[in-house]
């Protein structure tokens, strides 16, 4: 599943507030930015077609919920990622990553905890 940038900004909505209608969606899209009513219709209803939501008829409207779950949508996104930008190395990533951004000492921490537990043989990567 590769849901594209407006599709996230759905999924966002789904994934933070649970199920919900159009119309609750669009309320939620539009105080980032201006959408359309039908414009966000439009897209759930692709979204459905292509499997990223699921959707029950409660009282003559449709309520919809996330397919997936936000976690595995980002493990897709950054294998894509991964794959495509990087030719699959991990360690280039990391290293563009904490090349480019500004990195707290709370996170350069769990990093290290995570490349321990890697290097123990521990595949447990959510170790918070």
């Amino acid at each position: 599943m590769r849901p594209t940038d407006s599709e996230l900004e759905i999924l966002h909505v789904l994934w933070q507030h649970g199920p919900r209608t159009v119309r609750q969606v669009n309320d939620q899209l539009s105080q980032q930015r201006e959408i359309g009513y039908t414009t966000t219709l439009k897209l759930m209803q692709i979204m459905y077609e292509k499997g990223l939501l699921t959707r029950s008829e409660e009282a003559k409207s449709h309520v919809y919920t996330a397919a997936l779950s936000e976690q595995e949508a980002q493990q897709s996104l950054l294998d894509r990622f991964l794959e495509t930008a990087f030719k699959g190395s991990a360690s280039q990533l990391v290293m563009q990553v904490l090349g480019r951004h500004k990195t707290s000492a709370d996170e350069l921490d769990e990093i290290k905890r995570l490349l321990n537990s890697r290097a123990d043989g521990s595949q447990d990567h959510e170790s918070k």
